[in-house]
């Protein structure tokens, strides 16, 4: 019997971004994507996988249960489509009030804004 590898699907601190200088260099690079709820700011980074940061701002998100659902929203929708997204390093932005959205709402938007990223 066959096991499928997690592998293809894991989110590895190898998919992350760590530090200060990582969150700065991809906002300094200035290319960013609009959605309803996110904005995803990214950079070409030269790797073979995309990498991945999430900020959410007290501004827009007031409890931090609404905070962590955001980011764990973002981290699985990037764990299950990274092998389809280009080497570039993505820091996922909260810009709009998630008060009335659902979770299949704030899910649609980050794919949309993962097909729209440009392709190398």
């Amino acid at each position: 019997m066959t096991q499928l590898t997690s592998a293809d699907q894991s989110f590895r601190s190898a998919h992350k971004l760590h530090k200060t200088d990582e969150y700065s260099s991809v906002f300094a690079f200035r290319r960013a994507l609009r959605g309803r709820f996110y904005m995803l700011h990214y950079r070409p980074n030269g790797l073979d996988t995309a990498r991945l940061g999430v900020v959410v701002a007290k501004k827009l998100a007031k409890r931090a249960n609404t905070r962590n659902l955001v980011k764990r929203i973002a981290r699985e929708c990037f764990r299950r489509n990274r092998e389809s997204l280009p080497a570039v390093d993505m820091v996922v932005r909260l810009h709009a009030s998630v008060a009335t959205a659902t979770r299949a709402e704030m899910n649609q938007d980050l794919l949309a804004l993962f097909q729209r990223l440009p392709r190398q």
